[in-house]
C-alpha cells in the first residue's frame, strides 16, 4: 500500500436527491455528473445508507454496495469506495469475499472503506442490534482484523468477542490486497483502530482546525502502537459551493439546504486555497461533494479549475 505521488481526488456520490423525484431520475442525474466529471477525479464514493436522510427518509437512496459495483463497470477509469459501511450491516467474512471479488471484476479498482456506524433508527428499522459507541467500534476493529487475514492468510481462523470464523477461505486473494479506509474522528478508540489497522483514514467535514488536531491525535496512537504514521493516507474534503465568482458561490450556499455542513465556498482559488490548507496539513486525497447538484456545472468548474492545481 504505498501513497500516491500527488494529491489525488474523489467525488461523492449523492445519497439522495434534493426533490423527492423517482429513484430512476436521481439514478440518471448521478450518470450525468459522472459523465462530465469522471476524467478529472480519481475515485468515487457511496454512502453506506438505505433511507435517504433523516430529513427526508421517503426520498429515494441507493444501496452502497450494489451501486459501487454497477458504476465501476461504467466508468472503467475510477476507482470505488464506500464512505463509509457501517460494518455492522454485512458479516466481515462474507464482506472480505465480496470485496475480493469485486477487486478481481475491477482489475484492481476498489478500495474498502468502513466505519463503526451511526445512525440509530436506520439500524432498528433494518432489524440490526445497535450497541453502544465502544461496542460497535471494537466490533469494527475485529471485522477489519478477519477481513485482512482473509485477504493475505491461506485459511482464516479467527476467535474474538464479536466475531468468529474457522479455516475460512478468501479464493483468489485480491492482489495486490485492496486499501482499508477506516472512517471517523473518535479520539479515544477510532483513531487508536486507525493506527492499528487503517491503509487509509477518512474524517467527514472536518475544519481545519479539527483536522490539525485530529491528525495529532492520530501520529500519537501511531507512536504508541508502533506504526509508521506517514503510511496512512490521510483524506479530508466535504460539501463545495464554487461559482466563476464569489458572489455566484454564496447564492448556491445559501439555497443548499444543509449549509451547516458546507466547507468550502468560493471562486476556484479561493477553494483551491482553503484546499491547500488541508494539503499542507498532510491531506493526500480530498474528497469532495457539490452542492449545486443535480447541477453539473460547480463539479465541472471544480474538475477543469481546481484539480489541475494539485497535479
Amino acid at each position: 500500500m504505498t501513497k500516491a505521488e500527488q494529491v489525488q481526488f474523489g467525488w461523492v456520490i449523492p445519497r439522495s436527491p434534493k426533490d423527492e423525484i423517482s429513484g430512476s431520475c436521481f439514478v440518471e442525474q448521478i450518470f450525468d455528473t459522472l459523465d462530465k466529471i469522471h476524467r478529472h477525479f480519481d475515485t468515487a464514493w457511496a454512502s453506506d445508507h438505505f433511507i435517504g436522510s433523516p430529513q427526508h427518509p421517503d426520498y429515494p437512496s441507493l444501496e452502497g454496495w450494489t451501486t459501487i459495483c454497477y458504476l465501476a463497470h461504467a466508468f472503467p477509469d475510477l476507482v470505488f469506495g464506500n464512505i463509509v459501511l457501517a460494518q455492522s450491516y454485512r458479516n466481515p467474512a462474507m464482506l472480505a469475499k465480496m470485496g475480493a471479488t469485486l477487486h478481481l471484476l475491477t482489475g484492481g479498482r476498489f478500495i474498502l472503506g468502513m466505519g463503526a456506524g451511526w445512525w440509530e433508527e436506520e439500524y432498528l428499522a433494518y432489524g440490526y442490534a445497535f450497541p453502544k459507541p465502544s461496542v460497535r467500534i471494537r466490533q469494527l476493529a475485529e471485522a477489519v482484523q478477519i477481513i485482512h487475514k482473509m485477504w493475505t492468510e491461506p485459511r482464516t481462523t479467527f476467535e474474538g468477542k464479536y466475531y468468529q470464523v474457522r479455516e475460512a477461505l478468501c479464493e483468489p486473494k485480491p492482489y495486490p490486497r485492496p486499501p482499508i479506509m477506516i472512517g471517523g474522528g473518535g479520539e479515544q478508540l477510532t483513531l487508536r483502530v486507525v493506527a492499528q489497522y487503517a491503509d487509509w483514514w477518512n474524517i467527514p467535514g472536518a475544519n481545519i482546525e479539527t483536522f490539525a488536531h485530529k491528525l495529532n491525535v492520530l501520529r500519537s496512537h501511531c507512536q504508541t502502537v508502533g506504526r509508521d504514521y506517514d503510511e496512512i493516507v490521510k483524506t479530508a474534503g466535504g460539501f463545495v459551493a464554487i461559482g466563476q465568482t464569489e458572489a455566484e458561490a454564496q447564492r448556491i450556499a445559501e439555497v443548499f439546504p444543509y449549509r451547516n455542513f458546507l466547507s468550502f465556498i468560493g471562486t476556484p482559488d479561493q477553494v483551491a486555497d482553503q484546499l491547500q490548507a488541508y494539503v499542507n496539513l498532510g491531506a493526500d486525497h480530498l474528497i469532495v461533494a457539490f452542492a449545486d447538484f443535480p447541477d453539473p456545472t460547480g463539479a465541472l468548474l471544480f474538475a477543469e479549475e481546481v484539480i489541475p492545481r494539485f497535479r
